[in-house]
């Protein structure tokens, strides 16, 4: 049985992966282009991608394939339909990162709300030693403690963040569904969701009904005050619209781990927004501590080594 990691450089080295006994040979690729993954995986049984997109062409090429595992949440990297017409399965990692996530949104949240990017910039700058007193305020500093959360994506993710905010003292509500017509018990409607938060961060899954679910009327809701957190998937905010948004100072701030096109290009959206203190960016690392990836490998193996007992 032969198994093909399109891009095994996507995880460190050190990154242990056990490959169950069953499978004989192993191909890994450091990445893989679109034009490379058909011959790629042309004679494979198993195929594992983290974001290497694997199109309908590609898959038909394949003719041995019996299971695509995704090292990743999300499977939108895989055209579904082309594997459910040929019976091949897919499968993801799920809940493998609900340290990591949570954790580093609490960071960027806090960077944010306490201005400590333009604290350590003017630290590197030495304006310290030209301050008349023992310390300098130039910029706000304001506690979470009493504040409102509004999360979007009632899952595991979201839920952690709730608790999170909870040990800040902060008030968090669960925004129900864009255009639902029957709000759900321990859920406000979206629209005053937006409205009633000082912060609102994004914990749901890409998907046709939540993309570019926040856009400009979704800004014009939200208070003035109000942070943004995108520490979920890009194309679910709107990227020109919260270029519109800070340029109008309708929010106070965002900060996002994600971006519709990654690699994201100097000519992105939100590329221009960095040069904004308010606005913080990381390259989709949310997911990413040491022990998040060692446990995601961890879980894909069990789940690869469960496919082939039952096959």
């Amino acid at each position: 049985m032969k198994a093909v990691f399109l891009d095994r450089g996507s995880f460190p080295d050190y990154v242990k992966i056990d490959y169950p006994s069953k499978i004989s040979e192993v191909m890994e690729y450091e990445n893989s282009s679109p034009e490379q993954v058909a011959d790629r995986i042309k004679d494979a049984d198993i195929v594992l991608s983290n974001k290497v997109v694997l199109t309908a062409s590609a898959i038909e090429s394949a003719t041995n394939l019996r299971l695509v595992q995704v090292m990743a949440t999300g499977t939108n990297n895989v055209d579904i339909k082309a594997c459910s017409s040929r019976g091949i399965a897919v499968q993801n990692v799920a809940d493998y990162s609900t340290i990591s996530v949570p954790e580093h949104t609490f960071a960027m949240l806090l960077s944010l709300r306490r201005n400590l990017t333009s604290y350590f910039d003017d630290i590197k700058a030495g304006k310290w030693a030209d301050s008349k007193h023992f310390c300098f305020l130039d910029y706000p500093i304001k506690d979470l403690s009493g504040t409102t959360l509004a999360i979007i994506g009632g899952g595991t993710l979201g839920k952690k963040v709730a608790s999170i905010a909870q040990a800040f003292d902060m008030k968090v509500i669960f925004a129900d569904r864009k255009g639902a017509k029957t709000i759900r018990a321990g859920y406000v409607s979206f629209q005053d969701a937006l409205a009633l938060a000082d912060v609102i961060s994004v914990n749901c899954p890409l998907t046709d009904d939540t993309k570019n679910l926040i856009g400009d009327d979704e800004f014009l809701r939200m208070k003035p005050s109000c942070l943004l957190l995108n520490i979920s998937r890009g194309g679910i905010v709107d990227e020109h619209a919260l270029v519109r948004a800070f340029d109008k100072n309708t929010i106070a701030g965002a900060a996002f781990d994600v971006a519709t096109q990654e690699p994201m290009l100097l000519d992105h959206p939100l590329q221009a927004l960095t040069k904004r203190p308010n606005f913080l960016l990381t390259p989709h690392i949310a997911w990413a501590s040491d022990e998040a990836m060692q446990t995601l490998v961890n879980i894909a193996m069990k789940k690869i080594t469960a496919f082939i007992d039952k096959t």
